[in-house]
C-alpha cells in the first residue's frame, strides 16, 4: 500500500515505520491515523515481520493531534475523533508483534499517547514528553489519562496532565515513562538493535508473552496466572519449542520458523 504520511523500511525481520508529516511536526490528523491503522494491520499479517520500530521524521516524533483539524469540532465530532485515535492506538498496543517507539523529539499530546501504546520506548536525549491538552481547553483524548497513570503512577500522571508541563527524556526515564535514553545519532540503531534481538527469538513465544503481559495486567492475579498457564501450554504445540529446546541441549543457536 502507498502512504502519504508514512515511510516503510525493512531490515530483515524488522520493519521501520517513520511518520512523515514534517510540515506539521508529524501532527496526527484523521488521514494519518487511518494510515497508521492500515500500516500496523498490514504488518500484523506479514510473517516476515517479527518486530516493528516506530519513529518520526525530523525534530518531532509526533507533536500532538492536529489542532487545526480539531479547532472547529463540536462535542460529537470531538468524541468521534478521540474514539478513532484510541481505537488505532489500542490495536497497536494489542498487535501480535512487539512495537518499539524510537522517540526522536517532541512527543506531546497524541504523540505521547502514541508512544505509550507501544511496548517499549527508547528516547533521544533531546526528546520531550507531555500531555499539554488542558492548555487548549481539552483533556487527553487518545487514552492518555489511562496509560500514563499505569506507566508512571497516578500522582505523577495527575501532575503532568493538570499542569500540562513537559518532561525531559531524563525525567521520563526516571519516572518509568521510557525504557532507555541515548544520544540522537544512536537512537534509530539502538531501537533497531533491540528489535533485531527480539526478532531472533521464537515469534510465537514472543506473541504469547506479549498477550500474557498485556491482558494479564488488566485482570486480577489469579486470572492472569490462568492466562499465562494456558499460553505456556500452547507453546508446547509449536515447532519453535521443539527447536529451541533441542538447540539448547545441543549447545547451538536455535533457528525459529514461527510455527
Amino acid at each position: 500500500m502507498a502512504y502519504q504520511y508514512l515511510l516503510i523500511e525493512r531490515r530483515g525481520a524488522v520493519q521501520i515505520i517513520t511518520i512523515h508529516r514534517p510540515e506539521a511536526l508529524n501532527a496526527l490528523n484523521g488521514e494519518l491515523l487511518s494510515e497508521l491503522d492500515a500500516a500496523f494491520t498490514e504488518a500484523a499479517c506479514e510473517a516476515e515481520t517479527r518486530a516493528i520500530v516506530l519513529t518520526g521524521e525530523g525534530k518531532s516524533f509526533v507533536a500532538g493531534a492536529d489542532i487545526a483539524e480539531m479547532a472547529g469540532m463540536d462535542a460529537a465530532a470531538g468524541k468521534a475523533f478521540g474514539e478513532m485515535g484510541s481505537e488505532v492506538f489500542r490495536r497497536i498496543e494489542l498487535l501480535n508483534k512487539p512495537v518499539i517507539a524510537a522517540v526522536n523529539g517532541f512527543a506531546l499530546g497524541g504523540g505521547c499517547e502514541l508512544a505509550m501504546a507501544c511496548d517499549i520506548r527508547i528516547a533521544s536525549s533531546k526528546a520531550k514528553f507531555g500531555q499539554p491538552e488542558v492548555g487548549l481547553g481539552i483533556t487527553p483524548g487518545f487514552s492518555g489519562t489511562q496509560r500514563l497513570s499505569r506507566l508512571v503512577g497516578l500522582g505523577k500522571a495527575k501532575e503532568m496532565i493538570f499542569t500540562g508541563d513537559p518532561v525531559t527524556a531524563a525525567d521520563a526515564l526516571a519516572c518509568g515513562l521510557v525504557n532507555a535514553v541515548c544520544e540522537p545519532e544512536a537512537l534509530l540503531e539502538t531501537a533497531v538493535a533491540m528489535a533485531e534481538k527480539i526478532a531472533a527469538k521464537a515469534p510465537v513465544a514472543v506473541r504469547y508473552a506479549k498477550e500474557a503481559l498485556q491482558k494479564g495486567y488488566d485482570v486480577d492475579m489469579d486470572s492472569g496466572i490462568a492466562l499465562e498457564a494456558n499460553l505456556f501450554g500452547l507453546c508446547f504445540a509449536t515447532e519453535d519449542q521443539k527447536e529451541g529446546m533441542r538447540a539448547f541441549l545441543d549447545k547451538r543457536t536455535a533457528t525459529f520458523n514461527g510455527r
